[in-house]
């Protein structure tokens, strides 16, 4: 596998983890409907645990099948679900941050944030990968160019199939 393609295929759980909470549906915010210090809600209704765990789910499932298509890719069956909950979880916890942030400097929610939308939950995932394996710096790089349109991408298809209301 080449270097460009190991790098997507690296990445894809935590693409799938970070788009797929939109099909869950939640009820519950994982805020509570709290509030911050600064008055503003500390992440907003569109967090949600069910689909926190369904994008957690989601991108371990993606491991694992990645594993059953090309074992050697991960080495063995821990191998793959260690990356795949490290890539899954650390994605998760950039978009949290995000609409955290997002919350900070007043942004409705479902408004865009361009860069931090799109790399947010890279690094973050990158982050938590980290100790479980790494990229080369090419391949790092290569994800933040092509990422932000994988994004845009998935944006506006899920948003065509009326899974989200916003093409963004």
């Amino acid at each position: 596998m080449n270097e460009i393609a190991e790098a997507l295929w690296y990445i894809l759980p935590a693409y799938f983890a970070n788009a797929s909470p939109v099909l869950f549906k939640g009820k519950i915010p994982m805020d509570f409907g709290k509030r911050f210090i600064d008055g503003r809600r500390i992440l907003g209704d569109g967090k949600t645990w069910r689909g926190f765990f369904g994008g957690l789910f989601a991108g371990v499932l993606i491991s694992l099948i990645q594993y059953y298509c090309t074992p050697s890719f991960y080495g063995s069956f821990y191998s793959a679900l260690e990356l795949g909950f490290a890539l899954s979880f650390g994605a998760l916890f950039g978009d949290l941050v995000g609409s955290f942030v997002k919350r900070r400097v007043g942004m409705e929610r479902g408004y865009p944030a361009v860069g931090l939308d799109q790399w947010g939950f890279l690094v973050a995932a990158l982050i938590f990968a980290y100790p479980v394996r790494t990229l080369s710096t090419k391949q790092v790089l290569f994800l933040l160019v092509v990422t932000p349109f994988i994004h845009w991408s998935a944006n506006v298809f899920a948003y065509k199939m009326k899974w989200k209301n916003v093409p963004w």
